[in-house]
């Protein structure tokens, strides 16, 4: 069966240093395995700015008479 490098390389450096493996789980619950808060959630979703339709460049301006600004 193939293996690639990269697989063993992260299998070897995981075998040589079994430490590693505790160390990933501390970390990981340090920045992923935490509970949410819904409501602030909900609050940073609620005060989203709108984005425009299309990023690459400005729309047209329009004036109160509905004709483009220049």
């Amino acid at each position: 069966m193939y293996e690639s490098d990269i697989t063993k390389f992260v299998r070897d450096l995981m075998d040589n240093n079994p430490e590693l493996k505790e160390q990933q789980k501390t970390n990981r619950a340090t920045w992923w395995d935490k509970k949410q808060n819904l409501d602030e959630l909900k609050r940073h979703d609620e005060s989203a700015a709108p984005k425009q339709a299309y990023a690459y460049f400005p729309l047209p301006k329009i004036d109160a008479t509905g004709n483009t600004a220049k």
